[in-house]
């Protein structure tokens, strides 16, 4: 270990920690807004890294089936509740919001996958494509469950994950893709020391969407929202905000997120149809050092998980993720040690 190769290792892990930390704040927003450990979140990021590789190779990626096809069972769940609840009156506005507003990421990328077509259009719908995924699948399976047990709701959503795993595998194939460098560029340090272009770019994509993240939940209306309905979804609901609506909002926003870190990992990692998975678990260390729900502490969780990542790795490839995941012991401890708990839940925990 020399001083060229810490600096190498940690700048990767930077690089390491701005994708965890978008992962994270996912996450965290998801699970702060629907009490949901969304599971599927690193799957998201895979199909979107995937589908810009088929836009590459000329191929019309298979995400657009998937879309159209949640979008059908969004539409038709949302419909028959509906017309349960004998308000046949909003039909007209739920074929809007699930039946039509799906399909325009599906027709962007069908006009993406032609011979000729720009790579910014394609990596812009690659992303695109990605995003009603997520609220999509929301609608159709943890909204209806919205009030079960937390153990219940991380129950549905590890089975997501391998059901979209799975779809993975079968719309892709498990041979691994990795897609063109999106700049060419290249930064030089001092003495020669040359970072890339791609580097940079993650990093810089990181603290600008972290910015933009701080700046709508404390600026805007909508942010209010969503932090309103993440301290208190019963008084969020008694002034006037609809958790349902807010939840689709935050599981729209992580779809987003999904995609552009699918498309900032995919030039510099061969992915694979159940790559997503272990990025998910690595930001989902991150989100638990934050305790789910502190952005800023994810956001340090999320650095500290990529550096000790990269030093690991250079130590022992094959334990680098063992040791990653054994943050989780002492932050647990801790958090537990430091945790208030009430008589109530005491004398329950007795019983």
């Amino acid at each position: 270990m020399t001083w060229d190769v810490a600096l190498i290792l940690g700048i990767d892990g930077l690089a390491n920690g701005a994708i965890y930390l978008l992962a994270g704040i996912g996450l965290v927003l998801i699970f702060s807004v629907t009490r949901v450990v969304f599971v599927p979140f690193g799957d998201i990021a895979a199909f979107s890294a995937l589908t810009l590789a088929a836009f590459e190779t000329g191929k019309l990626p298979p995400t657009i089936g998937m879309v159209i096809f949640l979008a059908a069972l969004a539409l038709l769940t949302e419909v028959g509740s509906l017309l349960r609840k004998g308000e046949s009156r909003h039909i007209p506005k739920a074929l809007l919001l699930w039946g039509v507003l799906p399909l325009v990421p599906c027709a962007i990328a069908w006009a993406a996958a032609r011979a000729g077509v720009p790579v910014a259009l394609q990596i812009v719908a690659s992303v695109l494509l990605v995003v009603p995924v997520a609220p999509l699948l929301a609608r159709v399976v943890f909204q209806p469950i919205a009030d079960a047990s937390g153990l219940v709701l991380l129950i549905v959503s590890l089975a997501l994950h391998f059901l979209l795993s799975g779809l993975g595998l079968l719309f892709f194939g498990p041979e691994g893709s990795r897609t063109s460098a999106l700049t060419s560029a290249s930064l030089t340090l001092g003495d020669g020391f040359t970072v890339s272009g791609q580097v940079v770019l993650m990093v810089s994509a990181a603290i600008v969407l972290s910015g933009l993240f701080f700046l709508v939940f404390e600026r805007t209306v909508t942010g209010k929202a969503l932090r309103a309905t993440a301290v208190n979804r019963t008084g969020a609901r008694l002034v006037g905000i609809r958790p349902a609506r807010t939840a689709l909002l935050a599981y729209g926003c992580a779809s987003l997120l999904a995609g552009l870190i699918g498309v900032l990992i995919a030039p510099v990692t061969t992915m694979y149809y159940d790559s997503g998975f272990i990025i998910g678990l690595k930001a989902f260390v991150a989100a638990i050092i934050g305790g789910l729900v502190s952005y800023p502490v994810t956001a340090i969780g999320a650095l500290a998980v990529g550096i000790i990542e990269s030093f690991a790795s250079f130590w022992s490839g094959a334990l680098k993720d063992v040791i990653v995941f054994s943050l989780l012991i002492p932050v647990l401890m801790a958090r537990s040690y430091m945790a208030r708990h009430h008589e109530e839940e005491a004398e329950e925990i007795d019983q």
